[in-house]
């Protein structure tokens, strides 16, 4: 029966989950975050070259998006929409830059685009894990809906 019990952990959720939802959003934020000051920046300084910046060229607006939502990633502020809209950058840029070379991502060298796509998919349905700004404004917000809750109201006369 113990051994029964045993291998049925590997089928139930784990109470880590949402601990290590948080370091991988922190990691890919960190790695983002990176890409997008090299396309601002120029650091840290890319084996390619990368053309100057400009503001409102699609490069220029990848690299915005990739800073600041890099940063908003790392903190776990507003995860859902801001993964959301990084997802659907990393689609644009397989498609548009990728694609075109080759149908598949290990040809193409589009393998980061899909897998940032997906993973940012994933978060935009996940959030942001338990270490996240997303979690302390809900943890305080279910307080402060307790205690409103459990205040008793005042008798009009």
């Amino acid at each position: 029966m113990k051994l029964q019990e045993e291998a049925m952990f590997i089928f139930e959720p784990s109470p880590w989950s949402p601990y290590v939802l948080s370091i991988l959003r922190i990691v890919a934020g960190l790695v983002f975050f990176s890409a997008g000051t090299t396309k601002l920046f120029g650091y840290p300084p890319s084996p390619d070259p990368v053309p100057p910046f400009e503001f409102l060229s699609l490069m220029g607006i990848a690299g915005i998006l990739e800073t600041f939502g890099g940063l908003a990633i790392i903190l776990g502020l507003l995860t859902r929409p801001v993964a959301f809209i990084l997802s659907g950058e990393m689609a644009v840029a397989y498609f548009m830059v990728h694609y075109p070379q080759s149908f598949f991502p290990t040809m193409n060298n589009g393998m980061p685009a899909v897998l940032f796509c997906f993973l940012f998919l994933y978060m935009a349905f996940a959030g942001g894990g338990a270490w996240s700004i997303d979690a302390l404004i809900a943890r305080a917000r279910r307080m402060s809906g307790q205690a409103r809750a459990t205040e008793t109201p005042s008798r009009a006369a």
